[in-house]
Parts: C-alpha cells; structure tokens; sequence
C-alpha cells in the first residue's frame, strides 16, 4: 500500500524506492503481485513519467482511505494513552489565513510539541476536495458546507465592512443598497469571499454595468485592496482583515447601519476524524485570540460595525 501511494505521489519508481528504504527492483516487484492480486493496473509503465490509469485512480484513492484509517488506529491508542503525537495537515482559505495564523499557530503548536503542523492556504474547494479524500485533517473556512461527510465546529462570527476609495465622508455607514456597483471589485472567482459578497449584494440581479474595457481578478485581498485604491473603486472586506490597514486606508472603511452582514469561520473536519481532543484544543486556542478582536468594546468606536 505504501509502495503504491509512493509512486503515485513521485511518478518515479525509482524516487518511490528510495522514499520507502528498497531497491527498486523489489518496489516493483511488490507493486507488480498486487496489481495482478486485484487483476487490475495501476500504473502504466511505458510512460515517462509514470502515470495512472484510469482504474488505477479508483484503486488509489480507496489505498489512501485504508492508509489514513490504519493511522487513525495508531492515533486512537495513542490519544487513550493520553498522548498527543503524530501529524496534523491544517488548510486555510487565503481571506482567514493571514489574519488569524500569526495571532496563534506558534503558541498552538509549542502546547503540542509531539505533533508536526502542515498549514497550507487553499481555496474551499481544495479544502472540500482534500477533505473528502482524507488528504487534509482539519479546514479553516466559511461555513456551512452543508455536506454530510462533514463535522463543522464555529469559531467566530465576522463582519464585513465595505472598503470605499470613493468616499468623501470618513466614518460615515452604509447600507448594501447604497453600493455603487459600477465600482465594486471582488476576488477572482474559486475564492468563497467572492460567492459570499454576491450572495450579499445579490449582484446576478444587477447588469455589468463597469465602464472599464478589462476585467482585474485579484488573487488576495492584499492586490485586490491596492487595485481598488488605485482604480477609486470598491469592495467588501471581512472586518480582520482591515486591522492593519494604514490610518489613512481605514479612513476609508465604512460601517454597515443596518442587517450587517457577516461571514462564519468555523473549524471543518472528516465524520471520521478521530483526533477530538486536538479539535478542541485547536477551537479555544483560535477563539481566545480572534473573538476579543471582534469584541465592539476593543474596536474603533469611529467606524466599527458594532455588535454581531
């Protein structure tokens, strides 16, 4: 099983051999028996690099499952031993990523130092994908997924407040109705910021009516903040994602009046993950930093959103 998922991941039996400490001649040999066990071929050999067939990713993805099951057993016994060891693949969506990791992940992981952290900043889609395939223990994501592989657990409740290069009027609110949609830029699509800030707006119920002749999609809320700035346009941004923003950019912030609209974060993970404990570990170390944040006495009075 392991010499499978080696060669599938390398595309090199060769690579995959020294990956699994054997010769290559007996990789290939393990590999060979058990495609002729199952009567199926995973690989196809004559190709360089080695590739899967067709079959073969039907084969591979139930070894990943088996694999991932007999490390959860190993987890399992080691959690009643009342140890926290072993590896955690973390998956961030890029509108939360760089706003809530550096407030925690290093004080989170010097509490559990027998567990080794992969954090990596994914779309939804690749958290749901990876998820699905048992490739990602835990996503950090808006919610819901309304997906019954899924255990959604709620960290926090986030604004939104519209970003406006246009306005004259510092600290003034905003209603949605109010947003000049001729000058409302979002993020590349595949970004659930962007599904979110058209659900709000109800944007398929408006024209494209934008004057420019090009189309910007912006990758980060990083480019996408410069690109309004520089094109007088613009856009929502989740309430974290402004607190370091410049005194003269939140100047340009303004607060919704009414029906603020709001995003959920929240934890995801597989029905079948067994490592609970780390679950709840992971949600008080987040909401211990992040929820004081949105606390309205911690604020700006001067454009805050105010209570959730």
């Amino acid at each position: 099983m392991q010499y499978v998922i080696a060669v599938a991941e390398l595309r090199n039996f060769g690579q995959a051999a020294k990956r699994c400490s054997i010769t290559q001649s007996t990789l290939s040999t393990m590999i060979g028996r058990f495609e002729d066990e199952i009567g199926i071929r995973i690989f196809d050999r004559k190709t360089k690099p080695v590739t899967i067939t067709k079959e073969g990713e039907s084969i591979l993805m139930q070894l990943r499952m088996i694999a991932k099951e007999v490390q959860n057993l190993t987890e399992v016994v080691q959690t009643l031993k009342g140890e926290l060891i072993g590896e955690l693949k973390i998956g961030v969506i890029p509108t939360v990523a760089p706003y809530i990791l550096p407030r925690f992940l290093n004080n989170f992981a010097r509490k559990l130092p027998k567990i080794n952290f992969t954090v990596s900043e994914m779309v939804t889609s690749t958290v749901i994908d990876l998820l699905l395939k048992r490739e990602l223990d835990i996503g950090i994501a808006a919610i819901p997924f309304e997906n019954d592989n899924f255990i959604e657990i709620p960290l926090y409740d986030e604004p939104f407040v519209l970003y406006d290069q246009l306005s004259h009027t510092p600290s003034s609110t905003v209603s949605i109705e109010d947003i000049d949609y001729k000058h409302l830029w979002l993020l590349e699509e595949g970004h659930c910021l962007s599904t979110q800030v058209k659900k709000i707006c109800k944007l398929k119920d408006h024209t494209n009516t934008n004057a420019l002749n090009f189309h910007f999609k912006a990758g980060s809320l990083d480019s996408l903040i410069r690109f309004v700035k520089a094109e007088n346009g613009t856009t929502l941004l989740p309430y974290l994602a402004t607190l370091d923003l410049s005194v003269e950019e939140k100047r340009k912030l303004r607060a919704f009046q009414t029906s603020v609209p709001v995003r959920s974060i929240g934890l995801v993970i597989h029905k079948h993950f067994v490592k609970k404990q780390i679950i709840d570990l992971l949600q008080s170390e987040i909401q211990s930093k992040i929820l004081p944040l949105l606390d309205p006495r911690n604020q700006n009075k001067q454009w805050v959103v105010g209570p959730l």
